[in-house]
C-alpha cells in the first residue's frame, strides 16, 4: 500500500482541473462520437504524455492491451510507442478484437497485427483468461491502453483485471495509460454479488461505478480484488486537464454498438434488456437507444433488426418490433437517471411472460438475483433503485483513496 499511496500521490500532482465552462456543465448536444463544438482546454489522456512514460519504459520488452480506442490524435498508441523507439514484443487484444470489428461476446483468434508485424495474442478467444506462460515470456512489463465507459458489465476492464492477475503469477508491471470515463459523474447500481462473478462482473463494483480505468486499477490493487487477494507492480500515467464532472466525448465509438453518446448514457438502463427476449436495437442505427418486440403491440413507433456490423445475428432478427424510441431524448437527462429500471419494467408489462422473461443473464448483468422478483412483484423503478442506495454511498467512501481526479 505505500507504493500505491506514493503512486497516487504523484498521479493527484500531475493533474490539472481547469475545464471552461462549456463542457464542465455538458453543454455539448451533438449526439454523435466526436464533438469539436466546445472549445475547451483539451483533455490529454495518458498515452498522450510520452515524456512521462517513455524514460519508464525503455529498455524493456512490452506488450500493449489496446484495441481501435487506442489513439493519440490521428495515430494509435502502438505507433506512437514505435516512432519513441519502445519495444512492443506483443499486442494482447480485448473483445471485439484489436480493430474493434468483431461482434459482442464473439470470439476473437489470436493473429498478426499486418502493419506491424507483431503478434496479437487474443484475450477473448474463449480459451483460458490468463496468456500461456510462452507468451508471457517475451515481455518485461504490460501496458493497459484502453476506451472504457465505465459499467461494471463491460468487459475491458475485466481484461485489465485478468492481465494484472497474469502479472502477479509471471512477476510483471503494469501501467496504465488512462484515458476518460465518459459516465464518471455516476455512480449507481447494487453492488456485485460474487456468488455471480462472471465475464459480466468481475468485482464487488456497483453497476456504474464512477472511476476510470487507471483508478480501478489501483482500487482492485489496494483492496486486495485480485486473485488470492495479492497485488502487481501498478503505475498509472493520469489524464490532464480532466475532472470528475469533464463531458468527455469519446473520438472513436468503443465498440460496434456503442455509435454515439447517448448509447453510452443510456448503456446503464438499457443493457439489462440483454437478458430478455426484447431486442434493444442491436441490427438498427439505434443500438442501446430504442427497444422493442413483435409481442409488444400497443406502440406507435417500430424497427426491423438487421445481420450488419457488429451485429451479425441480433435479437428479432429480421422480424418487425414494436417499442419505445429513445434515441432523440436529451443527452443531460439520460444522465441525470443514472439507472432507469423504468424501460425493463415497461417491456415485461407488455411482454405479459411472468419469469420467462428473464433468463440468467438477467442476474448476472444486475449483480444480484432479487431484482427480478421485485419487477414481477410490481415494484417501481424509484423503489428498486432504492434497495441499492446504501451501496452507492458504502462504495463512494471505499473508493474515495484511489481517485486521482477532483470533483
Amino acid at each position: 500500500m505505500n507504493k500505491l499511496r506514493v503512486l497516487l500521490t504523484v498521479a493527484l500532482a500531475a493533474v490539472a482541473v481547469s475545464m471552461v465552462a462549456c463542457c464542465n456543465k455538458g453543454n455539448c448536444k451533438n449526439n454523435s462520437a466526436v464533438s469539436d463544438s466546445c472549445p475547451a482546454q483539451e483533455v490529454v489522456v495518458g498515452a498522450a504524455r510520452t515524456d512521462v512514460y517513455v524514460p519508464q519504459l525503455k529498455g524493456k520488452r512490452i506488450a500493449l492491451l489496446s484495441n481501435q480506442t487506442g489513439i493519440v490524435g490521428d495515430k494509435h498508441t502502438l505507433d506512437v510507442m514505435l516512432e519513441h523507439g519502445l519495444d512492443v514484443t506483443t499486442i494482447f487484444s480485448p473483445e471485439h478484437g484489436f480493430r474493434g470489428t468483431a461482434d459482442a461476446g464473439e470470439h476473437v483468434s489470436s493473429s498478426v497485427d499486418e502493419k506491424t508485424g507483431i503478434p496479437i495474442a487474443s484475450l477473448y478467444d474463449g480459451k483460458s483468461k490468463i496468456p500461456a506462460r510462452e507468451t508471457m515470456d517475451k515481455f518485461d512489463v504490460i501496458v493497459v491502453d484502453l476506451q472504457d465507459v465505465g459499467l461494471r458489465f463491460y468487459t475491458y476492464y475485466v481484461t485489465m483485471i485478468n492481465l494484472m492477475d497474469a502479472a502477479v503469477i509471471y512477476n510483471k508491471d503494469v501501467v496504465v495509460f488512462d484515458r476518460p470515463n465518459p459516465n464518471i459523474m455516476t455512480v449507481d447500481g447494487p453492488i456485485l454479488d460474487m456468488k455471480l462473478k462472471s465475464g459480466v462482473g468481475r468485482l464487488p463494483i456497483p453497476t456504474v461505478y464512477g472511476m476510470t480505468m487507471g483508478e480501478l486499477a489501483q482500487m482492485a490493487n489496494g483492496e486486495h480484488w485480485l486473485d488470492g487477494g495479492k497485488t502487481c507492480r501498478l503505475t498509472v500515467v493520469p489524464c490532464e486537464n480532466y475532472t470528475r464532472h469533464t463531458r468527455y466525448r469519446l473520438p472513436v465509438a468503443p465498440s460496434p454498438n456503442l455509435p454515439n453518446m447517448l448509447s453510452i448514457y443510456l448503456y446503464p438502463s438499457m443493457c439489462y434488456l440483454e437478458g430478455t427476449p426484447v431486442s434493444l436495437g442491436r441490427g438498427t442505427d439505434w443500438p442501446f437507444q430504442v427497444y422493442g418486440h413483435p409481442d409488444m403491440t400497443g406502440y406507435d413507433f417500430s424497427f426491423t433488426p438487421r445481420s450488419r456490423f457488429g451485429a451479425k445475428t441480433p435479437p428479432c432478427q429480421d422480424q418487425l418490433c414494436h417499442g419505445v424510441d429513445l434515441h432523440a431524448i436529451d443527452e443531460e437527462a439520460a444522465i441525470a437517471h443514472g439507472i432507469n429500471l423504468e424501460y425493463v419494467i415497461d417491456a415485461y408489462n407488455h411482454m405479459k411472460m411472468g419469469d420467462k422473461f428473464f433468463t440468467r443473464f438477467f442476474d448476472l448483468l444486475m449483480g444480484r438475483a432479487d431484482v427480478k422478483q421485485m419487477i414481477m412483484d410490481g415494484k417501481s423503478a424509484a423503489e428498486i433503485k432504492a434497495t441499492w442506495a446504501g451501496d452507492v454511498e458504502r462504495f463512494k467512501q471505499q473508493r474515495r483513496p484511489y481517485l486521482i481526479y477532483k470533483d
